[in-house]
């Protein structure tokens, strides 16, 4: 069974992590795949082994979603049998740091709020009309517990997450009367290049993020995106907010230390 055969779904920041898997979990659900990244040449690997593992048909393309004139001219440049997108998933997101909110860099402050936020505004701003005048759709954001409960050094990455959480809930009030859908899944602990990433390539301290825990995985995430997209038409899954056994709340997080 194919539930998704032969329709386009979208996934931003498809390279690593949460939006891989998404890729890979519509990949076998049968969807036709736009995918789009800044690492061009992960995006051409998976892409790669998609088509060859499942005959997956996919679309790939290099993409900074900070930047609202590379996503107008994407989307636009799209070819036709590309352009009636059935899903998007607004997967691309970063978190740069744990600095207290008056130690922030300006740059820092810029990349976490210009990509979660504006380049989720950005993206669906873009995507969002296309369906509503197909009067068929799906959008699912990739939001996270930090959008719900905060965190010390992380005001900055809870902010943007909260704004996600309210893009999403506003979204929902200026899609009705359509019959495009809004969705967020807001994971806590997954482990993927997240960490990676916060901490500017410090292998040994994003390691231990995730030491002596049993976090989400990345499929974890991407099988309840594809729960929430394969609800009958007429049922929209607002919110989902997951964790790992492990997990208690932001901060509480059971450890197992190795004999």
């Amino acid at each position: 069974m194919l539930p998704f055969k032969n329709k386009i779904v979208f996934v931003t920041g498809a390279s690593a992590g949460i939006g891989e898997a998404c890729a890979e979990i519509f990949a076998e659900a049968g969807a036709r795949l736009l995918l789009c990244a800044r690492r061009t040449d992960r995006l051409a690997a998976l892409a790669d082994r998609l088509n060859r593992r499942h005959g997956t048909e996919v679309h790939t393309f290099a993409l900074d979603v900070r930047h609202a004139d590379e996503i107008i001219a994407q989307i636009d440049a799209l070819p036709a049998t590309w352009r009636e997108i059935d899903l998007l998933v607004n997967n691309a997101g970063l978190g740069k740091g744990l600095d207290r909110l008056y130690e922030n860099s300006i740059e820092d402050i810029d990349a976490m709020i210009d990509t979660n936020v504006k380049g989720l505004l950005y993206v669906t701003r873009a995507v969002a009309p296309g369906m509503v005048a197909c009067d068929r759709g799906h959008i699912i954001n990739i939001g996270s517990i930090a959008g719900r409960w905060l965190y010390p050094g992380s005001t900055v990455y809870c902010a943007s997450k909260f704004a996600v959480h309210a893009i999403t809930q506003g979204l929902k009030l200026d899609l009705n009367g359509t019959r495009v859908r809004i969705s967020t899944v807001d994971p806590g602990m997954v482990e993927t290049d997240f960490s990676l990433v916060r901490f500017e390539g410090d292998a040994a301290r994003a390691e231990a993020v995730y030491a002596d825990t049993t976090p989400l995985t990345p499929r974890d995430v991407a099988e309840t995106v594809l729960f929430c997209a394969t609800r009958p038409p007429h049922v929209n899954i607002n919110e989902v907010v997951m964790m790992s056994v492990d997990q208690a709340s932001v901060t509480k997080v059971q450890r197992y230390p190795k004999p």
